[in-house]
C-alpha cells in the first residue's frame, strides 16, 4: 500500500473517530442535569438496540485500531524521512507551520489510547446491577450507570486524571482535524487555513465539554 493511501486512510478513520466523539459528548451533556434520569435513560436507550450496539462497539474498535496502526505507520515514515524535524514544511496547501501539536501527535495519541482503556475499563465493565448499582427505566430494572459516574467524579484524583486526558484530546484534535482534510488531499489554498481555525475551534469546543463534566459533578453533586 502507497503511502499515500495510508495516509488517506488514517485522516478518514480520524475523521470518523471526530464524529464518534462529538457525539459522545452529546450524550453525555445529560450529566449537566442534576438527576440521574436523563443520562439513565440515555445509557438505557443506548443498551435497548442490543446486537446492534455490539456490531457498532466492533466497529469502532476496528476504526480506533486502525487509526492507530495507520498512525504510527505515517509517524515511522516521517522520522525516516525527515530524521531531524524541521520547523515548517510544504505541502499543496502551503506551508505548515510546526507546533506543540504537530510535533507530539504521537505522544498525545499514546495518552489518549491509555485513557480510552481505561474509560472502556472503568465504565463499560465497570459495577452494575449485579453489584447494586440498579435503577428503574420504563419499569425495568437497568444499571445506574450515573451514580457510578458521580462516585468516581467525586474523588479529585480522577477528576484531576480525566481533565488531563481531555486536555490531551484537544492537543491531539487541534492538529489533527485539519491535518486529516490535509492527508485526504481535500483542501485547497482558500481553505486550509479556514480549516486551521475551524479545527482549532472545534478542538477547544470539545475539550470545554467533556473537561468541566467532571468538575461540574465534584462540585456540584
Amino acid at each position: 500500500m502507497t503511502t499515500v493511501a495510508k495516509k488517506f486512510i488514517m485522516a478518514l478513520s480520524g475523521l470518523a473517530l471526530v464524529g464518534f466523539v462529538i457525539t459522545h459528548l452529546l450524550g453525555n451533556l445529560t450529566l449537566y442535569s442534576h438527576t440521574d434520569e436523563p443520562f439513565n435513560a440515555y445509557a438505557f436507550k443506548l443498551h435497548s438496540f442490543g446486537s446492534l450496539l455490539l456490531v457498532a462497539e466492533v466497529g469502532l474498535v476496528a476504526i480506533f485500531l486502525t487509526h492507530i496502526v495507520y498512525g504510527l505507520t505515517a509517524k515511522k515514515t516521517s522520522l525516516s524521512a525527515r530524521p531531524k524535524g524541521y520547523r515548517v514544511w510544504r505541502s499543496k496547501g502551503g506551508e505548515t507551520p510546526s507546533n506543540i501539536s504537530s510535533r507530539n501527535m504521537a505522544i498525545s495519541g499514546s495518552i489518549l489510547l491509555a485513557f480510552v482503556l481505561l474509560h472502556v475499563w472503568q465504565f463499560r465493565f465497570g459495577p452494575a446491577i449485579e453489584a447494586g448499582y440498579v435503577t428503574t427505566m420504563h419499569g425495568e430494572q437497568a444499571r445506574d450507570l450515573h451514580r457510578l459516574i458521580v462516585e468516581t467524579f467525586k474523588n479529585p484524583a480522577w477528576v484531576a486524571v480525566y481533565v488531563a486526558a481531555m486536555l490531551f484530546l484537544g492537543l491531539h484534535l487541534r492538529h489533527g482535524f485539519w491535518s486529516a482534510f490535509q492527508s485526504a488531499g481535500l483542501t485547497r489554498h482558500n481553505t486550509t487555513v479556514k480549516l486551521r481555525i475551524f479545527g482549532g475551534l472545534l478542538a477547544a469546543a470539545l475539550t470545554v465539554g467533556f473537561l468541566f463534566i467532571p468538575v461540574y459533578i465534584y462540585f456540584a453533586f
